[in-house]
């Protein structure tokens, strides 16, 4: 040290600790000299002592003055070095870097020109401070004095240039520093940390892109940052490594895909867009590596096709399109499980348009991979059924096909039908709003008399005998266009085994309506049956429902779909058991309703052909003459084409037992009916009895003298 002292004039090393600026730039200026001289003569332990000595007594002392005058001499030790710097820099630059954390922020002003200085000196051998220098830089970016971040912004510049030429710098130590800081929220480090990642990015020899994973989920971090200036910056950034992507022929789309996913569910609309904008992109350009991540794109994908920003909907639709287009095989690593839980996961959701867009991608696995699809399908066939009930008829429609080709195999085509009819049991308010169109899609989806026959099967047992009465089968195969070839075959009934067969079939479960019934029968022309159970009618039958029922019919009568019927009237003679059934509803109907004019003028309109007493005592039964009207004449064509009068079969049909069949079914309703009654009047009495005080019982007097007079009876119809 006393060397030292030989060496710096005690008046100089007084000077580089003064309060005043100029006397302290004037000390390091000599220091500088002195450092020249030694330099000159090779006397490197002098240099070393006087560095020493700068570090030491100055830039370490408890006194700010002190640590200023040792910044500055240690930058002007260095200039004196020139081109012998670079083998004192392991003594000059660590005091420096330690004065950037100094409480008193002048020093930290100085330390930041003090480093510049020697930066300027040394330049390249600079290199091996980088990560420690870096560090220091990225907190003096947010200091909180506005001159420190002035010095720190003119050295971060200047290390940027010396980084950019120089060949010793390693990419490799520096990415973790940089991934530390990715996540930090303040934008003057956010800044620097951008300006970092773009210089290094426009050096030729840097591959920035090689290592873009480690710090792609910090920018778009960036993106949803409150400053305007950083949200820029970022987005510049992420659009240049974009363009990178698109002409790089070695990417690494697996690690980044992960990050694209979370981000697109960002709550930032930015961030969401640019996500789904990348991932289109990555779907277009990463072909095979892509493919154990499509669950986890179509995931990212789905939600944003119905989010509440147009831009976003429109890429994601895009995107999704692209994806769907893709035809990856199983054997390559592609998931159909996976797919198939996020499209289950999907069809939960809130978003018509993404529950949508997740049935189409679960039809489109089930023809592209059935077996596949199949194997999973305990997974995903709860929810597909509960699909059924969704608000949205195109939802409903959707899922309709993608039942039908699930269908395709016996097991799951049963399974779906119970389902239906066990949901439209325990949702009335779906029969009646989505029944028919759902049981109408079915039967254009799949084969509609096949249909028709499973849920009459499920029906003919059903124990809820008030939602069998009431389950719309009837009205839906006499209005449905859809359904106008099993409308067909059930008018060959009576001669051909195709329509006999599917007649019986529904019989058993139409028997749970009289008015089902006796549309049937008109439909498969089986009009003596259809009087024979006009007939059967006891008073119990014919309620406010029934006549509910009937007048509907009545007014069907009227359309299309019975032109044949009507025109059949044109030969009372031939169809005179249809007269008589057509009479027997006339009948039924009460006198002022529409129903019955209707009926009533169509039936004026038939022609008054002869008949022959024969053939009336034949058709009457005991049930007296309906149609005197008509006088007697020529001869007369039983209905069916010649079926022998009062036949108990025909074609196989035997009507006696169908007719037996169906009262049976009618006697259990009534039963049924009045049980229903009795409970809820037992119901309503016992609230009575709750909500009354209790009240002396007076039985009423008995009247011993007989039995009423005959006068005061009341009659029944009374």
């Amino acid at each position: 040290m006393a060397d030292v002292f030989s060496v710096i004039p005690a008046s100089v090393l007084r000077n580089l600790s003064d309060k005043l600026y100029e006397k302290r730039k004037n000390a390091a200026l000599e220091v500088e000299g002195i450092v020249k001289q030694l330099a000159a003569a090779g006397d490197h332990d002098k240099i070393s002592a006087v560095i020493n000595l700068l570090a030491s007594e100055f830039t370490y002392s408890p006194q700010a003055n002190h640590r200023k005058g040792g910044l500055i001499g240690l930058a002007a030790a260095t200039v004196g070095l020139t081109s012998e710097a670079a083998q004192h820099l392991e003594q000059i630059v660590p005091p420096v870097l330690a004065s950037f954390s100094d409480q008193d922020s002048r020093v930290r002003y100085y330390a930041c020109e003090a480093l510049y200085n020697i930066a300027k000196v040394v330049r390249g051998d600079f290199i091996i401070f980088f990560n420690k220098i870096f560090d220091a830089l990225c907190k003096l970016s947010a200091d909180s004095d506005a001159n420190v971040q002035s010095a720190a912004h003119l050295l971060d510049r200047l290390v940027k240039d010396i980084v950019t030429e120089s060949d010793q710098f390693s990419i490799e130590e520096f990415i973790p520093l940089l991934r530390e800081r990715m996540n930090v929220l303040n934008p003057y480090v956010r800044q620097f940390l951008v300006g970092w990642i773009t210089v290094l990015d426009s050096v030729p020899d840097i591959d920035m892109l090689g290592f873009l994973p480690d710090f792609l989920d910090g920018l778009f971090n960036m993106l949803s940052d409150s400053s305007h200036e950083i949200r820029q910056q970022a987005d510049s950034a992420l659009s240049e490594f974009l363009q990178e992507i698109k002409n790089s022929p070695s990417v690494d789309y697996g690690r980044m895909a992960e990050i694209l996913v979370q981000r697109a569910a960002s709550q930032d609309e930015f961030t969401r867009l640019t996500a789904i904008t990348w991932i289109n992109e990555f779907v277009k350009l990463g072909g095979d590596q892509l493919i154990p991540y499509y669950a986890d794109i179509l995931g990212a994908i789905l939600p944003c096709i119905s989010d509440k920003e147009e831009k976003i909907r429109v890429v994601a639709r895009e995107t999704n399109e692209e994806l769907r287009s893709i035809k990856a095989d199983p054997a390559e690593g592609f998931d159909v499980g996976a797919i198939l839980t996020i499209a289950r996961r999907q069809l939960s959701g809130e978003w018509e348009a993404t529950r949508i867009e997740a049935l189409h991608w679960i039809s489109t696995l089930l023809k592209r991979h059935r077996m596949e699809v199949l194997s999973s399908l305990d997974d995903i066939f709860d929810t597909l059924l509960k699909v059924l009930s969704d608000p949205s008829d195109e939802v409903v429609l959707l899922v309709l096909e993608v039942h039908a080709c699930i269908a395709e195999d016996p097991p799951h085509f049963r399974q779906l039908v119970i389902f239906l009819v066990h949901n439209f049991r325990v949702d009335n308010s779906l029969l009646e709003k989505r029944g028919a169109l759902i049981i109408r899609r079915l039967c254009v989806l799949l084969d509609a008399e096949r249909v028709y026959r499973e849920l009459s099967t499920i029906l003919e047992g059903e124990s809820d005998l008030d939602f069998a009465s009431i389950m719309a089968l009837n009205l839906i195969l006499l209005t449905s266009s859809e359904l106008s070839e099993l409308r067909n075959l059930l008018k060959d009934s009576l001669v051909n085994p195709a329509g006999k067969n599917l007649f019986v079939s529904l019989y058993a479960s139409w028997c749970h309506s009289p008015m089902a019934i006796i549309s049937l029968c008109l439909l498969a022309q089986t009009y003596q049956h259809a009087s024979a159970v006009i007939h059967s009618l006891v008073e119990e039958d014919i309620n406010v429902k029934f006549l509910v029922q009937l007048d509907k019919l009545i007014r069907l009568l009227e359309t299309p779909i019975f032109a044949y019927l009507r025109l059949q009237l044109l030969e009372p003679g031939r169809y005179i058991w249809l007269l008589k059934a057509l009479y027997g509803l006339l009948m039924l109907l009460p006198q002022q309703s529409a129903a019955f004019k209707i009926l009533r003028t169509r039936l004026k309109a038939v022609p008054s052909y002869s008949f022959n007493g024969e053939q009336l005592r034949r058709t009457s039964s005991g049930n007296g003459q309906i149609l005197h009207h008509m006088p007697s004449g020529s001869q007369i064509t039983e209905d069916g084409d010649g079926i022998p009068d009062g036949a108990s079969s025909h074609n196989g049909i035997n009507f006696t037992a169908r007719l037996q069949q169906f009262e049976k079914m009618q006697h259990q309703h009534r039963v049924h009916t009045k049980v229903q009654a009795q409970l809820r009047n037992s119901s309503i009495s016992l609230s009575r009895e709750v909500q009354r005080p209790e009240e002396p019982q007076h039985p009423p007097a008995l009247d011993m003298s007989g039995p009423p007079s005959r006068s005061s009876r009341r009659s029944p119809v009374q």
